[in-house]
């Protein structure tokens, strides 16, 4: 029975009180749900439920490593520099930290992107952080409530260790029901920004994607966010499909030192909420990205392609389009502005 009461308690809280009408004062929400800026499907209607469960019932083995996937263990509690220094974890949680301020994004290290152990598990190699290798986190960003991005486990185990937090709007009833104190946290609405401290300015930005956890969808809000710190500028993109909004992002913020962009989980199944990965060339130039980190892949299988072929296929089209980028293994450190060395890390054979 403790296992049932863990698995609903995962499942957070949907939005009431002031906060619910919060939300329904939002004009990104109408019908009782939130709605994205484009016309946007989580499936198109010619694609049966049935087809999508099949083909993930007959998955490849390529859609998980063949072996461990190189990683490095650093300690992020000796990080030391007067430039920003990131280190990724995989799919779309990592670390940043400027100048001494640390910052958290969609920490996902309970070895699953789901409140189940038999689905989502993370790969051999992707899973060697656990929350007390983590310093004191003075923010912890939350871009929306999909279990791959927000764990229920990890909140719990990491809400000692969090100053702040700043998220989308509606997800702070989930965060106050695992015990995270309210005065911790901001909800932003997208276009509203909160000033974290004198150096630091969050904004958080359209995406086109969804919510929901559970059964429930579109209650909570999923964003981008631009994070301005001094004289640096980054992109924290979140999930989301391709639609005009990287223009309109680029052209209020831009340009932008690195944006981290995602780069798997795609599908022709689903090609509205999750961008393919020559489109996050497109993005990244209409966001005037100097720089790409791409991310939402390598520690999870929530799709059906190949685990590795994101990142191929993206190098392939970044390389073409003269568009630089990084991906560091998997805790590799990455200081901004410092040669960094690029290993095709990736290549190995699959099962």
């Amino acid at each position: 029975m403790a296992g049932i009461k863990d698995l609903k308690k995962s499942m957070g809280k949907r939005p009431e009180g002031k906060r619910l009408e919060r939300i329904t004062a939002s004009s990104n929400y109408t019908e009782g749900k939130f709605q994205n800026v484009q016309q946007t499907e989580v499936s198109p209607k010619d694609v049966s439920t049935l087809a999508v469960i099949k083909e993930m019932l007959t998955r490849p083995k390529s859609v998980r490593p063949s072996a461990e996937l190189p990683n490095i263990k650093t300690d992020l509690n000796t990080i030391s520099s007067d430039k920003p220094v990131m280190v990724w974890f995989g799919h779309s949680s990592y670390f940043i930290d400027l100048n001494g301020f640390r910052i958290l994004v969609d920490p996902v290290f309970s070895g699953n992107a789901s409140p189940v152990s038999f689905f989502g598990k993370s790969f051999p190699g992707a899973d060697k952080y656990e929350i007390e290798d983590f310093p004191e986190i003075d923010l912890l960003i939350q871009t929306h409530d999909h279990y791959d991005h927000l764990d229920y486990p990890s909140i719990l185990k990491l809400k000692s260790k969090v100053k702040k937090v700043v998220t989308s709007l509606g997800v702070g009833a989930h965060l106050e029901y695992w015990g995270i104190e309210p005065e911790k946290i901001t909800e932003l609405n997208w276009w509203e920004n909160h000033w974290v401290n004198p150096n630091l300015k969050l904004t958080a930005a359209p995406a086109r994607h969804f919510s929901g956890r559970g059964l429930s969808r579109f209650k909570t809000l999923w964003s981008s966010f631009i994070l301005e710190f001094k004289e640096y500028r980054f992109f924290l993109g979140g999930d989301s499909g391709y639609s005009n909004q990287f223009k309109e992002i680029g052209e209020k913020f831009g340009p932008f030192d690195l944006a981290f962009l995602e780069c798997g989980q795609y599908n022709e199944k689903w090609p509205q909420i999750h961008i393919f990965p020559e489109q996050v060339i497109t993005a990244a130039q209409e966001l005037k990205a100097e720089m790409v980190w791409p991310v939402h892949w390598g520690k999870f299988t929530l799709s059906v392609h190949p685990w590795n072929e994101p990142i191929k296929r993206f190098t392939v089209a970044a390389e073409k389009a003269g568009l630089p980028y990084i991906s560091p293994k998997i805790g590799e450190p990455y200081t901004l502005g410092e040669n960094f060395r690029q290993e095709d890390w990736w290549n190995f054979g699959n099962k």
